[in-house]
């Protein structure tokens, strides 16, 4: 217990900058916190900060130590959280990371109605494609397309994320209708940004895989956008069907039926996954929240 207490110590002087406003963090006095971070610092042989009268500088060590301290402390906070509310009902703060496209279209709508149900969650949902670790980033749960991640967590799938072609009817009177997957290099294309770069079309042909992208139009990590560029037939567009569904239902866009079928990834698994540490599942807000969605989405 004391040195998870110098671990504290630790953690805060360096996210304030200041032993003395570290001290008043846990009411004790700087000279005490002060020790309990020089013990800790002797224990390890090693400086992690660097002291003067007027602030306090972290050492290269001391940054790289904070960084794994924090996932510790973190990680302990959520152990305790679980037997806390072993027994509780649902409440507290429940942290959400969605994908953009996925939370505004999906996501979002759905959770109004989990509000509902359970009035004692505060909802914290954050929207972005960049990839999480759920132990670092202080989520509860994560929602990503793609396949299965190798991290060692729980992943259900929600729904199957099959990404189609499309475009507009004044795109396709202009340009003409493309009958294979080949012929997408004859058109303009709207690429969608991941974190890993821009996602190419590809197809599979007599078991070999080809890149059949067409010209570059536009580039961006924003589906909505892409959807707007495609609605005003500025080009071709390869993205999730879920997320076209309605453009498509009301005919504004035109789904490409090609053979072969283009496709992002030379993955087959692509799906949208609900991402959890296992042992979270025990707090009641984490529980009611994986059971709602994937009741919902599936």
């Amino acid at each position: 217990m004391d040195e998870l207490k110098a671990l504290r110590y630790f953690s805060k002087v360096v996210e304030t900058g200041s032993f003395t406003k570290a001290a008043s963090v846990f009411d004790v006095p700087p000279s005490s916190l002060s020790r309990r971070v020089a013990n800790l610092e002797a224990s390890l042989g090693a400086t992690l900060l660097k002291r003067s009268t007027r602030v306090v500088q972290v050492t290269e060590i001391g940054l790289l130590y904070h960084q794994q301290v924090q996932e510790i402390l973190l990680q302990i906070e959520q152990s305790n959280e679980t037997v806390r509310s072993y027994h509780a009902k649902p409440i507290g703060r429940l942290r959400i990371s969605s994908m953009v496209s996925f939370g505004e279209g999906i996501l979002l709508p759905l959770m109004e109605d989990f509000k509902q149900e359970y009035p004692d969650i505060v909802l914290d949902i954050s929207l972005s494609d960049e990839l999480t670790a759920l132990g670092r980033d202080d989520v509860d749960i994560a929602i990503r397309g793609g396949y299965p991640p190798n991290e060692r967590i729980q992943a259900l799938r929600l729904m199957d994320n099959e990404f189609v072609p499309a475009a507009a009817p004044g795109y396709l009177k202009v340009h003409g209708s493309p009958k294979s997957a080949f012929d997408l290099r004859q058109h303009k294309g709207l690429f969608f940004r991941t974190p890993t770069g821009p996602s190419p079309w590809l197809c599979e042909s007599d078991g070999e895989w080809h890149d059949v992208s067409g010209e570059t139009i536009a580039v961006s990590n924003n589906a909505p956008w892409l959807g707007r560029q495609a609605l005003a037939a500025k080009g071709i567009i390869l993205a999730p069907a879920w997320s076209l569904a309605d453009y498509l239902d009301s005919g504004k866009l035109v789904k490409l039926d090609l053979s072969p079928a283009p496709r992002v990834s030379q993955n087959s698994n692509l799906a949208i996954y609900l991402l959890y540490q296992k042992q979270r599942y025990l707090v009641p807000k984490v529980k009611v929240a994986v059971d709602f969605l994937v009741a919902r989405c599936r």
